[in-house]
């Protein structure tokens, strides 16, 4: 036989994470997921679940009844979104801004329908009258997909005009909200998306690995007259619902993580009871504190500031700067996660994260602190 490895128990540092996510979580959201595990059948944590989709109606502001959180991290949110709406022959206008843009277009096309993509410049938002233009020309597109708060960039986008444009050429609206919801203001119901997802691990300041997502009575409709099956068993909402939703009894569909669901279930009740429109306003008044010393340091902005998303800032690596380097010591010698640049932006940009329990003033603090240490170093 192999022996059996020995290993003591893992003990993490505490870090600050102001990175693209995962951010700080809130005490009390480790303490629930710490409280005992009951079955995912349980009567008592049914009625826990019926509170987190009304707290999650609440966060996103809406009254659709297929508002729930999908067993996996926001890449599967994404995913059940397109898997579950699209069917090979249809044809998505997808607006690509960044990563996240270009991974609907991946998502789009595994589904075997046609992405017809819209390019719009990194650290730009999407362009409303670019996007009625390519409707206009294109009109065998039924579904507009984009990115609200662009992670990669930092790029705050539209998503009332977007939406707009999208009921007025008869499209259902498929929107990333990973990194908006709980940030920046985000009505679902009065912009009139239809399908939208988001993560825990951002502005919520839960544990990773849940993906909160909200499908309108249009996009239901539309799953219900699939002339196929869903391709993915596990994503189907079809089948989902019937353990999230129904009277009494529910059907098993899979073991739900029951203790993540506890720790979701009190970011989002710490949520309400801060209220969105405060929540907002934190945000907005701690990237305020931030830009300014930013840019005492000299250190400047992708974004401009009209599109840029107060919860995510990306600012530009000074010439000469060793990028890996800088983060490397900010981890080091102050526990401090600050994020790279990804795609067009590796090795050009950081990304700080300002989301959630990390948007408060001494994490500003910290961060300019040790970024003018390491930097004059």
């Amino acid at each position: 036989m192999i022996p059996a490895p020995e290993f003591a128990s893992f003990s993490p540092p505490r870090r600050i994470l102001m990175g693209p996510g995962p951010s700080d979580v809130y005490p009390e959201v480790l303490a629930a997921q710490a409280k005992p595990t009951l079955g995912h059948l349980d009567p008592l944590f049914i009625g826990m679940m019926d509170e987190l989709r009304s707290l999650l109606q609440y966060a996103f502001q809406t009254e659709n009844p297929m508002t729930l959180a999908v067993s996996a991290p926001g890449s599967a949110g994404m995913e059940t979104c397109f898997v579950n709406l699209l069917e090979p022959g249809d044809t998505v206008l997808v607006c690509r801004n960044g990563v996240f843009g270009e991974r609907m277009r991946q998502n789009v096309e595994r589904c075997g329908a046609t992405a017809i993509v819209l390019d719009f410049p990194w650290g730009e938002p999407v362009d409303p009258a670019k996007v009625e233009a390519a409707l206009q020309q294109h009109p065998e597109v039924h579904f507009l997909a984009f990115v609200h708060a662009e992670t990669s960039t930092g790029a705050l986008s539209d998503a009332q005009a977007l939406c707009t444009l999208a009921q007025r050429y008869d499209c259902l609206s498929i929107v990333d909200a990973v990194t908006s919801l709980g940030g920046v203001e985000l009505l679902v119901d009065a912009w009139g998306i239809d399908a939208i997802y988001s993560g825990s691990q951002k502005c919520l300041s839960c544990v990773p690995g849940l993906s909160p997502v909200s499908f309108s009575p249009r996009a239901v409709a539309r799953m219900q007259n699939r002339s196929r099956p869903v391709q993915s068993w596990f994503l189907d909402q079809s089948l989902v619902m019937g353990y999230w939703s129904g009277e009494g009894k529910r059907s098993y569909h899979h073991t739900a993580p029951v203790n993540a669901l506890y720790a979701l279930h009190e970011s989002l009740r710490l949520l309400a009871k801060e209220g969105l429109e405060q929540a907002w306003q934190r945000h907005a008044v701690m990237h305020q504190e931030l830009k300014a010393g930013l840019e005492a340091l000299g250190l400047s902005f992708v974004v401009d500031e009209a599109h840029r998303l107060p919860q995510l800032n990306s600012i530009w690596i000074p010439a000469g700067v060793n990028d890996a380097e800088v983060r490397s010591r900010l981890l080091q010698d102050y526990n401090l996660e600050i994020g790279a640049g990804l795609g067009d932006l590796a090795g050009k940009a950081w990304r700080i994260g300002l989301m959630g329990y990390g948007a408060k003033r001494e994490n500003i603090v910290l961060c300019l602190k040790a970024l003018e240490q390491v930097l004059t170093r």
